[in-house]
């Protein structure tokens, strides 16, 4: 099967739907599929559930589906730099799922495992723990989160092979890995294109099997935010 098209929108033909579950992967900006993200604004796809750790910046990533009104609910963790994802929440127009960060990824990884939920002690005795099932393990209490699964998952990757086998490039690993796993449908986007048997196979991050489609993008790769400081005069 060719895993390899020619761009987003054609990555995604087919694959959308009004009122659909779409995992974002990516953190702040870093290592977000921009080109897919894009290419979801531009369907005109709505009522979106969005599971992503954030929802980019004003106008960019994520950002984009809440300025056209893409977006009926967010499954986050941050509500980020992002002042019109704030403003539709506080004004009731959005919902907002809020999850402790490293709940939100171990949801992803459970549902990419077919783990239906889990026991974790974070959250215990917040706002985040009610309405969920408490359990008590050897004296401590734990409360019951369950796995997320996606109609469709997007992901961007440093380099791909044509069989989908997918490397990331540092910290813009985060949550791609998991939610690569968790999507009914997963399509990639990726900086390279190398030969079958070009990534070695203890470099493989996501295996094939789990990629559907794939594109090579052009990525802008913004800077969320740049601290500098004046440069000293000699």
């Amino acid at each position: 099967m060719d895993k390899l098209y020619k761009d987003a929108p054609a990555a995604l033909d087919g694959l959308l739907f009004d009122g659909m579950t779409i995992m974002a992967g990516g953190f702040g900006l870093c290592g977000i599929p921009e080109n897919l993200i894009l290419a979801l604004r531009d369907s005109g796809v709505k009522n979106l559930t969005v599971i992503s750790n954030n929802a980019g910046v004003d106008g960019f990533g994520l950002g984009m589906l809440l300025n056209s009104r893409q977006v009926k609910k967010m499954i986050s963790s941050y509500v980020g730099e992002n002042k019109e994802f704030e403003r539709q929440f506080l004004s009731g127009e959005l919902e907002l799922e809020f999850n402790p960060q490293g709940t939100l990824a171990e949801r992803c990884r459970a549902g990419g495992a077919g783990i239906p939920g889990f026991y974790t002690k974070t959250g215990v005795g917040t706002v985040i723990a009610e309405g969920k099932e408490h359990k008590v393990f050897n004296g401590e209490t734990y409360i019951l989160e369950t796995g997320l699964v996606a109609d469709l998952s997007i992901v961007k990757a440093w380099k791909a092979d044509p069989e989908g086998n997918l490397v990331y490039r540092k910290t813009a690993r985060n949550f791609n890995p998991m939610m690569a796993t968790a999507g009914k449908v997963t399509v990639a986007e990726v900086e390279e294109i190398v030969p079958l048997g070009g990534i070695d196979p203890d470099h493989v991050h996501t295996p094939g099997i789990f990629v559907k489609r794939l594109i090579k993008g052009r990525h802008e790769k913004r800077i969320e935010q740049r601290t500098v400081r004046k440069r000293e005069n000699a």
